[in-house]
């Protein structure tokens, strides 16, 4: 169980840390111990309305302590897949996530643009559809463009899988559900950039610096969260917040922790 062996930490947001803008109970002074305890630790999040620079000020603005580094996004791990494919973006995303792209070649989706595909022209560099939750607009404009750009060969970047997210006015439609959509449509397989995507977490491995069976996750999405990190090499606890099911306790992996919320949590690791 998560205990002394624990060496490092990665943190959820969304459910474990914030509740929309407002701090989890318990949550400023989780991360506080950590600091106290000299144990460091990331947040990973697939959280896709917002850029990384606007959920790192929210993050402060709650009174949780951490820096930009200390923050990893799928919209980050997008951007800088593009430029290293040398692709060019199709995004399917919430306007306030266009800053995390400024720095590559990419836009909206749905623009006459997306007319070249209907072309055979070889000319063209590689395109790729990057899918986050776009909520609202998830329309069946965007979605049909998002088909056809698939169909004529691009490839499907999914910055989150999670199926739903909690909100205050319940669970809501995460971008899992439509990435499905568009994998089934198309008949594609999407590359996975967030969470549960084997890559996302060992970006965060590698930044830690710590074997990942030294390194627990603390996190609200049994899917997402605790059956990707255990995959992974992870410990993990799930936590009885955000959008934890009470189902969720009879479908844990082997070695997997619960735990009533984040400070909870943090006392298990620290004192087994």
């Amino acid at each position: 169980m998560p205990g002394p062996s624990t060496q490092a930490v990665i943190f959820d947001i969304g459910g474990v840390l914030l509740d929309g803008d407002t701090p989890m109970p318990g949550a400023v002074a989780a991360l506080a111990r950590c600091h106290r305890a000299n144990i460091p630790f990331l947040l990973l999040t697939n959280t896709t309305r917002r850029s990384h620079a606007d959920l790192h000020l929210a993050l402060q603005r709650a009174g949780l302590d951490i820096s930009s580094a200390q923050l990893l996004t799928p919209a980050r791990a997008a951007a800088a897949w593009l430029a290293a494919h040398h692709a060019r973006g199709l995004l399917l995303v919430h306007p306030g996530l266009m800053a995390d792209f400024a720095e590559v070649d990419a836009q909206p989706i749905g623009q006459s643009v997306d007319m070249a595909f209907s072309s055979a022209s070889t000319h063209h560099p590689q395109w790729a559809v990057v899918v986050g939750d776009a909520g609202e607009f998830f329309t069946y404009h965007a979605l049909t463009a998002a088909f056809r750009a698939l169909m004529a060969g691009a490839a499907l970047l999914s910055l989150s899988d999670s199926r739903y997210f909690h909100t205050l006015g319940g669970l809501s439609l995460d971008a899992g559900p439509f990435v499905r959509l568009l994998e089934v449509a198309a008949g594609v397989t999407s590359i996975a950039l967030g969470k549960p995507g084997a890559g996302f977490f060992q970006q965060a491995i590698a930044q830690l610096g710590i074997a990942a069976a030294h390194i627990t996750l603390v996190g609200d999405d049994l899917h997402s969260d605790v059956l990707g990190a255990s995959a992974a090499g992870l410990q993990t606890i799930l936590v009885q917040t955000g959008k934890y099911q009470p189902s969720d306790a009879d479908q844990l992996p082997l070695g997997a922790m619960l735990a009533a919320d984040v400070m909870t949590a943090v006392d298990q690791i620290l004192t087994g």
